[in-house]
């Protein structure tokens, strides 16, 4: 009995109310994308990035996605997602548009990130995340530059004038959008749910530490690591952010190792934890937005050049402080 309970538990607090908060989350993006869409917000939303989404030749809605980003990046992807599946934004556009909320996604999370980090390795806290935050700058530059060569400038009006909508025409509005909701709720479920539960099944069968300790093996191959790096790296890998900085926090005190080399441990534990994170955490609500195989293509995408920001930025830090 006391094994069905403890069973019963864990299923409920690991498995099905994390995944009921993950499609309600879906669910007021969705709704939230279809309302800025049918009642013409896009322009007006899509103010806080103009400049940007002008130098980028990007459309009004790629804007109101990277300004909704600030909020919530569900809300911003399933924008994405409805406009790509009305035909609106090309898959080219919509892959540059995914890499653009990159920054806005990083202002999302830095509260976090900061309260986190910074009690627990003071100045070298704050040393990482000037680094995190100058390779999402230079992501977020490079899709710029990338977007003005690759997209043709759109023939859309500048002006952010917004339709007046009557209120019959407002309530035909929402039942329009309820209705699209229910149908396309129905869509996101069918793959959200069984993605998240078979990857609860992999975690609960060890499977990603089965994976992190694989490649925590190969760290031997970073010389210019102290082993006692590898302890914050390996914790940094198997057990997120959180324990790397507690055990960085701990040398640092000890007075066993310097700031410089912490900062250049966690840089690496974020590089080759990314990967797997991805896989865990971002490909289910990804898979139940966009299509798997597209859902797929974008992580990599999106993995990839966060990954490669990360080492330019890094080896940049590495080689200004050898001295």
């Amino acid at each position: 009995m006391d094994f069905s309970l403890d069973a019963l538990y864990l299923i409920w607090h690991q498995l099905v109310w994390p995944l009921l908060r993950l499609l309600f989350f879906i669910g007021v993006g969705l709704i939230a994308a279809n309302l800025i869409e049918s009642l013409n917000w896009t322009k007006k939303i899509a103010v806080i990035s103009r400049p940007l989404i002008t130098m980028g030749h990007f459309p009004e809605r790629v804007g109101a996605a990277f300004s909704i980003a600030l909020v919530s990046g569900v809300a911003a992807n399933t924008m994405l997602a409805e406009s790509y599946e009305k035909n609106l934004l090309s898959k080219k556009a919509l892959i540059l548009a995914n890499l653009f909320n990159s920054l806005p996604t990083y202002f999302l999370h830095l509260p976090t990130v900061i309260v986190i980090t910074v009690p627990l390795i003071k100045v070298a806290g704050l040393a990482y995340i000037a680094i995190t935050f100058t390779a999402a700058l230079l992501r977020t530059i490079t899709i710029v530059v990338a977007g003005r060569i690759f997209l043709d400038k759109p023939v859309e009006p500048a002006s952010v004038t917004v339709k007046n909508v009557s209120q019959p025409e407002r309530m035909q509005v929402l039942k329009n959008i309820w209705k699209r909701f229910k149908k396309r709720m129905r869509k996101i479920a069918v793959f959200t749910v069984p993605i998240y539960t078979l990857i609860f099944i992999m975690n609960r069968l060890e499977f990603f530490t089965y994976l992190e300790q694989s490649i925590s093996q190969f760290l031997v191959f970073f010389p210019w690591l102290s082993p006692q790096s590898l302890g914050i790296i390996t914790l940094h890998m198997a057990a997120e952010l959180t324990a790397g900085l507690a055990a960085a926090g701990a040398l640092l005190q000890d007075g066993t190792m310097s700031s410089r080399e912490v900062i250049l441990a966690l840089l690496v534990g974020n590089v080759l934890s990314s990967p797997l994170r991805a896989i865990r955490h971002q490909f289910p609500y990804y898979a139940g937005i966009f299509k798997p195989a597209l859902a797929t293509e974008l992580i990599i995408y999106n993995q990839c050049f966060r990954i490669f920001s990360l080492i330019i930025i890094g080896i940049g830090y590495f080689l200004f402080t050898a001295a």
